[in-house]
């Protein structure tokens, strides 16, 4: 019988889970109020699966700096990368390959007008608040995953363990093998991100989301590019819908934003909603680029980055219970991102910052590892509740009056409404149930990489950066095995292999199996998007997290 494994533990005030913004305003909000009460001990620690602050971290980005203000008055002072404020909105409909129609400002929803915003490297935002971070002695520990969570014998979270390094893939100790930790606190923060591997589990475990919406999600994805300095407009904002993706009746949308250096930062997202299981959102940016109000922008410069990643899209209906006893749910791992804004930067800030004030409040009481009610009335109380019960309509309207319908809905509820109707709209629907059988689906013809405009999985994947420690156990586990060939393959003509944005999932010809094909999971190429996890259509696919430091090391990202 295996000894059990003897483990160090440590012990803080707080543990918070995530090193991006969520986690970080949490971090330093909290740090803010003991300094404030002369608490010199009190004790905060980050835990960031990336390699560094930042590495993990992609999104376009512009951002509202609404909350960044509220948590640092100065931070124009203090050097925060919010260099390139929007000068201007294009909002476009692509009407077909060749067509676009460039909208009036007076027609687009007033969630899309930047003025006062920035456009960022949300990965410098976050190396940023991470060096803020550091400078308040708090506890930061990139490199290190949460891997499961811990708990008193009354059922109250008392903390996580991070995941133990040196395992090959058997899940058998190597030489190099180092038990993981318990980090132990009052109270634990989960600020994973979306489709969080913990957040998920507190979901079911506490029936957080009883009574909401189910969860709506997108995969963004994202190249950045340098481009001619005679073709940069720094501080012009693109955003646009329509074509490659109404070829297949999908729903998204893509952006186009000009930031500094002669950067641009270009991408799409995709709802996970869609229909057609021949659908790959990587071959949607890369044909999206063909366009001739995106070729000429991009076409002769350099591409220096790629990422994808997940997206929460529900909204408030789809918003789950925010606490529970011994811990709370911020940023993206709750769902604090406005769909109807296109950007979730400073809700998810300012929910950190609630959640800090709350926690902050408790044990200041004396309590721990009880229910932080204080989170969910301080949300309700806030601006951040008033955006979200504005943009309330627009997730649901899109998915269940389409692009158009949806949009007009919008457009009326938003500009001429002021977002006050009296109806809430409601959809009941799971982005992994929508997929059509394969048999009827149309298939796109997608470009082949040319490695100048249009690039493939595997290229794109290398200068993300991504790596993962050789022979470690698989991160992406299948409930069934059989399930891929068997039942995925014939119906929907396995979409993980589509789906996926860096070919982690292949089907091989193998005449020595039942099926004549295997399924192969390559979890080297992973770039942590959670697509996976979210789409494949029988629930078999679970996302758990790789050793510490694995993953993409997105740079400006």
């Amino acid at each position: 019988m295996q000894e059990p494994i003897q483990r160090e533990s440590m012990e803080f005030d707080v543990v918070i889970v995530g090193g991006g913004v969520a986690g970080l305003s949490t971090a330093i909000r909290l740090k803010q109020l003991a300094n404030d009460a002369g608490m010199d001990e009190f004790m905060v620690c980050v835990l960031e699966k990336g390699s560094e602050f930042g590495a993990h971290t992609l999104s376009g980005a512009v951002i509202e700096p609404r909350a960044l203000s509220e948590l640092f008055p100065n931070w124009q002072e203090m050097g925060a990368p919010l260099n390139v404020s929007v000068k201007e909105d294009r909002v476009y409909t692509l009407s077909s390959a060749t067509k676009s129609v460039k909208l009036p400002s007076s027609v687009v929803p007033m969630s899309m007008h930047n003025e006062g915003n920035y456009i960022v490297s949300l990965g410098n935002v976050v190396r940023w608040l991470a060096e803020q971070a550091e400078s308040m002695e708090i506890m930061l520990f990139p490199g290190f995953a949460a891997s499961e969570i811990l708990y008193n014998h009354d059922g109250s979270v008392r903390g996580v363990q991070t995941g133990d390094m040196g395992l090959d893939a058997h899940g058998q100790a190597k030489p190099s093998f180092e038990a993981g930790y318990e980090l132990l606190a009052k109270y634990t923060v989960f600020a994973e991100g979306c489709r969080g591997h913990l957040g998920k589990q507190l979901v079911s475990r506490f029936y957080l989301d009883e009574g909401k919406d189910p969860q709506h999600y997108g995969i963004g994805l994202k190249e950045l590019w340098e481009i001619d300095a005679d073709k940069h407009e720094e501080g012009v904002v693109l955003h646009g819908s329509g074509w490659p993706l109404s070829d297949t009746g999908t729903s998204g949308g893509w952006w186009l934003y000009f930031a500094e250096n002669n950067q641009v930062s270009f991408g799409i997202v995709v709802d996970l909603s869609y229909h057609n299981p021949y659908v790959s959102p990587f071959d949607e940016l890369q044909r999206l680029k063909l366009h001739p109000l995106i070729r000429p922008i991009l076409e002769g410069g350099k591409r220096l980055s790629y990422g994808a990643r997940a997206l929460t899209k529900g909204g408030l209906n789809s918003l789950p219970k925010l606490s529970f006893a011994g811990g709370v749910l911020v940023g993206d791992d709750a769902g604090f991102l406005n769909p109807a804004k296109i950007k979730g930067t400073h809700t998810a800030m300012k929910s950190g910052m609630l959640a800090a004030e709350s926690i902050f409040k408790a044990i200041v009481d004396g309590r721990s590892h009880d229910e932080v009610t204080e989170y969910q009335t301080a949300f309700e109380d806030s601006w951040l509740f008033t955006d979200a019960y504005e943009a309330r309509n627009f997730s649901p309207a899109m998915h269940r009056m389409g692009l158009w319908m949806g949009g007009a809905f919008t457009f009326v509820e938003q500009n001429l409404l002021s977002s006050k109707v009296p109806f809430t709209i409601h959809d009941n629907s799971f982005d992994y149930h929508q997929l059509d059988k394969a048999d009827h689906a149309y298939q796109p013809d997608y470009p082949k990489a040319d490695g100048k405009l249009i690039f493939d999985k595997l290229s794109s994947v290398f200068i993300s950066n991504t790596n993962h420690a050789e022979d470690q156990p698989c991160h992406l586990k299948l409930t069934d095995p059989t399930v891929p060939i068997e039942q995925n393959l014939p119906i929907y003509a396995e979409p993980a292999r589509l789906y996926c944005p860096a070919g982690v999932y292949e089907v091989v010809a193998d005449e020595t199996t039942k099926h004549g094909a295997r399924f192969v999971i390559n979890s080297q190429n992973c770039v942590h998007c959670k697509t996976c996890d979210i789409k494949d259509p029988a629930q078999n696919i679970t996302w758990v997290t790789p050793e510490g430091g694995g993953g993409p090391n997105y740079p400006n990202m």
